[in-house]
């Protein structure tokens, strides 16, 4: 098993996860924001992004979702957009949340490398959880 640079005992982080074909990650959270921002960042993680050197470019999104499981895989998938047809990382992330809508303004680089590929982002045994220390998640993702 490979650990992020976020550790198990921090307020917030990510883990990669072993998985027999694709590739998964244990994130968590005190808010749920939060959670999405360290999905984000494992995500990229994972595929191994190197971000160039330059000025920055910021996004907005929104997202109108019914339950925290469709707004962290609709989430994920914007972010997978922007990697794939963009060219761009996201390092910094500003969201809003209210009951049924997320607002962001991602601000991130341009790619200047990218290890491995990650085609979608699943459903496939994905709960979001509200813990004792604030959200979890567990997210597989299609490579």
């Amino acid at each position: 098993m490979v650990y992020s640079k976020i550790m198990e005992n921090s307020a917030a982080g990510f883990q990669e996860v072993e998985h027999a074909a694709d590739w998964a990650l244990r994130v968590w959270a005190p808010q749920l924001s939060g959670l999405l921002e360290q999905a984000g960042r494992g995500m990229l993680s994972l595929a191994g992004v190197k971000v160039a050197d330059g000025p920055p470019r910021e996004c907005e999104i929104e997202i109108s979702f019914l339950d925290r499981e469709q707004l962290l895989v609709k989430f994920l998938s914007e972010i997978l957009y922007f990697i794939e047809q963009e060219n761009l990382a996201f390092t910094e992330y500003d969201l809003s949340l209210d009951r049924d809508r997320l607002k962001a303004r991602l601000r991130g680089y341009p790619i200047r490398s990218l290890e491995k590929a990650i085609k979608a982002v699943t459903y496939h045994n994905l709960e979001v959880r509200q813990t004792e220390r604030g959200y979890e998640a567990y997210i597989v993702f299609d490579v």
